[in-house]
């Protein structure tokens, strides 16, 4: 199973509401032309630990943003699949799952919880009037009577704008790849993409790539009983650091990966793979690297390539999960001959 009428609403942002009640959504009305539409933010989980995960990166950049400005007003389905503009929190390298926080919906306070953290940023885009929002998940409606939250005719819109794989049993049947929710605002006079990435405690960071159904070793995040904070839900010891994606001979075999062990034992690569944003795997062999040390990887151009028009990179272990992962655009490889660090 997995989401039906899985895309993404465009539009101008009107009116909200905070989330409330005992399921609260932050809610948005949204337009386009003609139509009328709300988008539903969960801001609360029904399963125990309650805060949801989240977190918000004000300067995104990622070759997913591009082509988006192009797109229509109103809602446009989005095929699942790597290379597009489908989310997947796993396999899409969109930020550091590290460094999400829980957060409670409504505690006293300002500026203190995810009801507020949402309002801070729709409240600019209602301030702007070019602004859009992007919002990232399922399609509802139109239905055969009014919004209940914002009056208007037919009611319509948008909801699961969060990772949407890796659910507990009760809720696995909106499990899939490349199918998360998001929620992108775009400020166009001063070129600021916003993303607003949010995920429940209870789903599993390492999913099928097939079913995104949850797999063994399955991550969650530690509750607040744990002793060890979240400070990497994947338990990676090693990392991405740099990538010559633009060099200055031509691309093919001249391409190299630069990795870092952070960890405090050596690592053998034999069986590992680095990938590229159509999930072409570069296979790696015979390397071992040192606690603390980095080791430069030459792609050979006959599987994984970088493309200088944007993408993503990931490391892979021998069973096919990736450890880590890392996303450049456009603008940030043009001067050819100069390495990208992350």
């Amino acid at each position: 199973m997995s989401l039906s009428n899985y895309g993404v609403l465009k539009g101008r942002p009107i009116d909200r509401r905070l989330g409330n009640g005992s399921r609260p959504h932050y809610q948005v009305h949204v337009v386009d032309e003609d139509t009328d539409y709300r988008i539903a933010i969960n801001v609360k989980s029904k399963l125990s630990p309650s805060e949801l995960l989240f977190i918000v990166d004000e300067s995104l950049q990622h070759p997913i943003t591009e082509g988006l400005e192009d797109l229509p007003h109103g809602f446009t389905d989005i095929l699942r699949q790597p290379g597009g503009q489908a989310f997947d929190y796993i396999r899409g390298n969109l930020f550091d799952p590290g460094k999400m926080v829980p957060l409670p919906h409504d505690v006293p306070g300002p500026d203190n919880d995810l009801n507020e953290k949402i309002d801070h940023l729709i409240r600019r885009a209602l301030g702007d009037s070019s602004a859009l929002v992007y919002a990232f998940g399922e399609r509802w409606g139109p239905e055969n009577s009014k919004d209940r939250y914002f009056g208007f005719r037919p009611g319509n819109g948008i909801h699961n704008i969060h990772m949407n794989q890796g659910n507990t049993p009760q809720f696995a049947k909106d499990n899939g790849v490349w199918q998360d929710g998001a929620l992108l605002i775009h400020f166009p006079d001063v070129a600021q993409w916003i993303g607003v990435f949010l995920a429940f405690q209870s789903q599993c960071w390492h999913t099928d790539d097939r079913t995104g159904d949850a797999i063994s070793p399955c991550d969650i995040w530690p509750g607040p009983e744990d002793p060890v904070p979240a400070t990497d839900p994947t338990g990676s010891a090693m990392r991405i650091v740099a990538a010559l994606i633009n060099p200055p001979d031509a691309d093919r075999g001249h391409e190299t990966v630069t990795l870092l062990n952070v960890s405090a034992a050596q690592v053998d690569l034999s069986g590992w793979n680095l990938a590229d944003r159509n999930k072409k795997r570069e296979p790696l062999s015979d390397i071992i690297i040192q606690p603390g040390d980095t080791v430069r990887i030459r792609l050979t151009g006959r599987h994984a390539q970088l493309s200088n028009k944007g993408g993503i990179i990931s490391l892979l272990d021998p069973s096919g999960i990736k450890v880590h992962g890392v996303s450049y655009t456009e603008a940030q490889v043009q001067r050819q001959g100069w390495s990208l660090q992350f």
